[in-house]
């Protein structure tokens, strides 16, 4: 027998004083019965939050895998994406060869701010854990109690916090 396929179809979008609703059907092997349906209403600015949430979903899952990517991401960041200009949201795309992707305008927008603001963060914190455990010989272990590798953390965090990166120092 052929696999059994699940698909996550968008069926429509519409207006109904002032809200948006999303109709989603979870299909397995075919036409999904009604109980399958989940109905999702969303204000504009909520169905704009969704966009932000989806693309940097996507960012976070596809931006480092080269030609390996999630393609089902990509997928329903299209889908969604494609909603938009059915609700004045026609500068948020771009289509190319048939496709419908987020808009230079978009990504200018200030979303890649917000993605580089988590990335330095996350980074600092890596950082700090790192050399931490690496000061206090916990590279390959958890320490049974955290408050010493916490304090250790800390103070690269507050050295960060003053300095940024300009007081460390490579050896190679």
């Amino acid at each position: 027998s052929p696999a059994v396929t699940r698909k996550i179809c968008v069926l429509s979008l519409w207006n109904c004083m002032g809200f948006y609703g999303i109709i989603v059907m979870l299909s397995i092997g075919g036409v999904a019965a009604g109980r399958d349906l989940m109905n999702i209403e969303l204000s504009e600015k909520e169905f704009r939050r969704l966009l932000d949430l989806v693309y940097v979903g996507n960012w976070v899952l596809n931006s480092a895998r080269g030609d390996d990517r999630f393609e089902d991401y990509d997928q329903l960041q299209e889908k969604m994406f494609s909603l938009a200009p059915q609700h004045g949201m026609n500068s948020l795309v771009q289509r190319w060869y048939g496709h419908v992707f987020p808009s230079q305008a978009y990504e200018d927008g200030g979303i890649h701010e917000a993605i580089a603001d988590y990335e330095d963060a996350v980074f600092y914190d890596i950082l700090a854990e790192e050399l931490a455990r690496r000061d206090l010989g916990l590279e390959a272990e958890e320490p049974e109690d955290y408050t010493e590798l916490s304090a250790r953390m800390e103070e690269y965090l507050s050295e960060f916090d003053k300095n940024g990166l300009n007081t460390i120092h490579v050896d190679l």
